[in-house]
């Protein structure tokens, strides 16, 4: 789960009614910041971990596992701390679908992509995540959307497609079609995670879709360890530790804080500043070039999303939310 775009501003909206105060306000800011940070290092961190087709260095399935059964050991001793309740059974199936798209879809796509596409091109496809987790909610949650949000939504599309087809030539690569992929797993995996974290702590939520993943990932990384572990870069297992601790687990923990304190639509917003930061990570990090070409397409893509946010989405007749 590595972007904050679970859109409970799109879906849900926490403490409705409730006056956020000016220090709370501040502090949920700088906790959203916080998390969008450890987000947008989660790009490089993986190019990092997978290395590349000229020089592979940890197996995707094994970074996607890995990561996975790791955050959910992590997640199973905070739920005994915490003493949290089991989730009721009609939760489960949300649970499932959450898990199915953000434990494995898209680390799992994102990391088979990240061999192939650099980390900069994978922050502009990628950036479209907000306006594509808003799309998910309109169809699954059968919310009225206004011809001005599908605009958005189709142009928002449009620009990564064309910036993606400007970048292999003239023609969509297999890597594209995997970081859309990524995109649509995480929309419907958010969307899904959202409906629970209606009624159950967001902290939970986030921990009970790793710890009851356990008993597929805990062997599906032993399965996929690998085979010569020695000849892998510190550096990979640095990358990887960064994107099991920090972009799976805490980074929630900081997001979700942030939104509680200081209101979902306020924070929310500084989500538009992932994919910059994910661009300038990777200079230092990976030793990409940063292009004007680039920084023009995430500006484009991140006002789209701005606009799309702003676009009204109505629940059907009679639904709560």
């Amino acid at each position: 789960m590595d972007n904050p775009a679970l859109c409970h501003a799109d879906v849900f909206e926490y403490r409705k009614g409730s006056p956020v105060s000016a220090g709370d306000s501040s502090r949920g800011f700088a906790l959203g910041l916080l998390g969008v940070a450890i987000f947008a290092l989660t790009l490089p961190m993986t190019r990092l971990a997978v290395g590349d087709a000229t020089a592979p260095q940890l197996p995707p399935s094994f970074v996607t596992a890995g990561r996975a059964a790791l955050a959910g050991l992590l997640s199973a001793c905070y739920l005994r701390w915490v003493g949290a309740a089991w989730p009721a059974r009609t939760h489960w199936r949300a649970l499932a679908v959450c898990a199915a798209g953000t434990v494995v879809g898209f680390p799992l796509f994102l990391a088979l992509a990240l061999r192939h596409v650099d980390a900069m091109h994978a922050a502009v496809v990628t950036g479209v995540l907000p306006l594509g987790t808003a799309v998910a909610a309109a169809l699954l949650l059968r919310q009225r959307a206004s011809a001005g949000f599908w605009l958005c939504a189709v142009a928002g599309c449009a620009l990564v497609i064309g910036f993606a087809a400007l970048q292999g030539g003239g023609r969509l690569g297999a890597a594209d079609l995997l970081l859309l992929l990524a995109v649509a797993s995480a929309s419907i995996g958010y969307v899904a995670g959202a409906r629970v974290s209606a009624v159950l702590p967001a902290e939970q939520v986030i921990c009970w879709v790793l710890a009851l993943s356990l008993p597929f990932t805990l062997p599906a990384m032993w399965a996929t360890w690998p085979s010569d572990a020695s000849q892998v870069r510190a550096a990979s297992w640095g990358g990887f530790a960064y994107v099991t601790l920090f972009s799976m687990w805490l980074g929630f923990f900081a997001w979700y804080r942030g939104l509680v304190l200081g209101g979902v639509m306020r924070v929310s917003q500084v989500q538009l500043l992932q994919p910059f930061l994910a661009l300038l990570a990777a200079v230092p990090l990976l030793g990409e070039r940063l292009e004007l070409t680039t920084v023009l397409f995430a500006l484009a893509v991140a006002a789209v999303v701005f606009l799309g946010k702003r676009m009204p989405v109505r629940a059907p007749s009679g639904a709560t939310t």
